[in-house]
């Protein structure tokens, strides 16, 4: 079995992979995302590389091997899943489900995961829009179509899809804004010269800041579609 280190290295470089859409992960954006130094990950990615899990070339960066990515989409549907059913069972916020999440993935079985799964209806994503592993390794879900809030003009319907900085303050101040993954917005104004997106949520107007609007997937919604406004 591979060791708690290893499965977070390769979950993370999963997430990386996923997110960013490139074949290659950086060395540097495996340090930022773990906190840990460039040497640390240089060396890790040797043993990966040495135990079959990754093919890993300096100065380029790493991917997963086949037997890696297994491992790295069963951490990831544990951690999805487990943080899912915090939210619908014990009512944990989504800013307070990571970090149980992180120390739960590692000592759950399989056979417990697949129960969650089966309880929550086999849910496509979790309480931040991240899509869902399935069993067999399928991405439930990643076929959705989606494009960052900054890239939307003003008059644009929009529905929240997922949140890319799960960051505990990010996320209590999308909360204190009225956002939640599923729900309905609309654009009012796309001032890019200012750097700020205005919308209506839930009968309010808000403004959010460019940088915050990059770290926001939303589905477009036709023009006709019911939203709160």
């Amino acid at each position: 079995m591979p060791s708690l280190t290893v499965e977070n290295y390769l979950k993370v470089i999963l997430q990386i992979e996923l997110q960013s859409g490139q074949p290659s992960v950086s060395t540097g954006q495996i340090a930022a995302a773990l906190d840990v130094s460039p040497g640390t990950v240089t060396s890790m990615q040797k043993t990966l590389a040495d135990a079959g899990l990754a093919n890993y070339r300096p100065y380029e960066g790493v991917s997963l091997t086949a037997a890696g990515r297994v491992i790295a989409l069963r951490m990831v549907r544990r951690h999805r899943l487990i943080e899912l059913f915090l939210v619908q069972t014990l009512d944990l916020s989504w800013d307070q489900v990571h970090e149980e999440a992180e120390n739960m993935e590692h000592a759950v079985s399989d056979v417990l995961i697949d129960r969650i799964d089966h309880y929550l209806g086999h849910p496509e994503f979790d309480p931040h829009g991240d899509p869902i592993p399935s069993a067999d390794g399928e991405l439930r879900g990643a076929e959705q179509e989606t494009r960052p809030l900054a890239n939307c003009p003003a008059g644009t319907v929009i529905r929240w899809a997922r949140v890319l900085n799960q960051d505990p303050d990010f996320l209590r101040f999308l909360s204190d804004t009225g956002i939640e993954i599923g729900n309905d917005a609309t654009v009012l104004s796309n001032r890019r010269e200012a750097g700020i997106i205005e919308l209506r949520i839930n009968e309010q107007p808000i403004s959010i800041g460019h940088s915050a609007a990059e770290q926001l997937l939303v589905e477009l919604l036709p023009v006709t579609a019911g939203v709160s406004q």
